[in-house]
């Protein structure tokens, strides 16, 4: 079945502008930068325009006639900061009556793995219901009970399979299917680029909410990219699935290039840096090493007790292109030692193009276990559910290099790249 037949086209005129033209159209950009207002950031191209301020721009039509619900947190900004619920609510073209939460909350109230739960948000009103562990018909019966004909999806992705927000992406795509609603998806750029695939893929015997599907650790996908990999190659029912591109967005873009503000997307993703290292870093979640939480610099300070001066000079002697270690002390305030000095590295990397955030995690994996006597994997190997296989932890325990490690998934990672490469829908 063609997306088209899907209902990937919007109907007519100034709305077909907006929607992709087709899932393998090989990364044609939508449409050119607004001019004018605001900055380019460091390239001093003309600031990029996200799905909903081109979905806002063209007067909503896309949503004409439809009772709307948005699943949104803190990200869901126009690029005057404004959150698009309080945008649209007073809007008479758009009847918005609902919101969807996911993991952190609408609003971005709670931590890992909580949520807000149902309530009506203070400021509009509207009742806002929790997806965050909800799926299939649970999670179809919520779009149900709702009342929405159209579900809106705009959250800002951090670039890395194990981040929640693209499994609520998934899951909610899969409950509209099942309730008979509409989709549509709003793009916001990845942060760290969309120039490349990184990493082991998932392998489906290892599905949870870190990674429900087949695709690499680092994606290098935008949201709706994903969203239209999803429907053609996962999606048992397809889904009546819209997306709405970017303008003035490129493939080599990092966030601080677009002109767009930044907003936490998780209270453990504080700047672009911290999604920049993250797809890597973020393995240290399946071992007794803190990965920075509780710290000012999550995912780039990295320890334990008892770590001191080896680890860095280790990691640095891999000589992994665009990044350094230093020897770092801190005192995590919650999470892992919390309260307690710990000792191991700070990533710092010099060389965003060059860098690899998924090697820079299999070598920081593999330096500690060699210089630290008290490395250990969580019980539960929740590094297999991150990384989506066994092989790095049994290759680092059977004492495998980085290159090794790295090597073990390379078929794996070609055939997810060819799969990707039909989605591309920027240059």
């Amino acid at each position: 079945m063609s997306l088209s037949r899907r209902g990937l086209l919007a109907a007519g005129g100034a709305v077909g502008a907006l929607a992709a033209t087709a899932a393998g159209s090989g990364g044609a950009a939508a449409a050119a930068p607004a001019a004018g207002r605001g900055h380019g950031g460091g390239n001093g191209r003309g600031r990029v325009r996200t799905g909903f301020d081109r979905l806002a721009a063209d007067g909503y039509a896309l949503l004409k006639g439809q009772k709307v619900g948005v699943v949104t947190n803190p990200t869901g900004i126009t690029s005057d900061v404004r959150h698009i619920v309080d945008v649209m609510h007073p809007d008479g073209r758009v009847d918005l009556t609902a919101v969807f939460g996911p993991e952190h909350g609408f609003r971005g109230t709670a931590q890992a793995g909580g949520s807000e739960g149902r309530y009506d948000d203070p400021a509009t009103g509207l009742p806002v219901y929790d997806t965050y562990l909800k799926s299939g018909q649970p999670l179809a019966d919520v779009f149900t009970a709702s009342g929405v004909d159209t579900v809106v999806f705009d959250i800002q992705d951090a670039g890395a399979r194990f981040y929640t927000y693209i499994w609520t992406l998934y899951d909610c795509m899969e409950a509209a299917a099942l309730a008979g609603k509409r989709f549509v998806v709003l793009d916001r750029p990845n942060p760290v680029t969309g120039r490349a695939a990184l990493g082991p893929v998932l392998d489906p015997a290892f599905a949870t909410f870190v990674g429900r599907r087949e695709i690499a650790q680092a994606h290098g996908m935008t949201v709706a990219e994903l969203a239209l990999l999803f429907d053609r190659e996962f999606l048992e029912r397809p889904v009546d699935l819209r997306i709405v591109k970017m303008s003035g967005w490129r493939r080599s873009d990092f966030f601080d290039t677009t002109g767009l503000p930044w907003v936490p997307p998780s209270p453990n993703m504080p700047t672009p840096e911290t999604a920049l290292v993250y797809a890597g870093t973020c393995l240290f979640e399946g071992t007794n090493l803190s990965e920075g939480r509780g710290t000012t610099r999550p995912f780039e300070l990295l320890g334990a007790e008892g770590i001191d001066h080896r680890w860095a000079a280790a990691a640095n002697a891999l000589d992994l292109p665009g990044v350094a270690f230093r020897e770092a002390y801190f005192a995590p305030t919650f999470s892992k030692f919390q309260g307690r000095t710990v000792g191991g590295v700070q990533v710092h990397v010099h060389d965003r193009a060059a860098f690899d955030p998924v090697r820079t995690g299999i070598g920081l994996l593999v330096t500690a276990k060699q210089t630290w006597s008290g490395f250990e994997w969580r019980s539960d190997h929740w590094i297999d559910k991150l990384t989506g296989n066994t092989r790095v932890r049994t290759m680092i325990d059977a004492g495998a290099d980085t290159d090794e490690v790295v090597g073990a998934w390379a078929a794996d990672l070609a055939a997810f790249r060819a799969v990707r490469k039909k989605y591309l829908q920027y240059h």
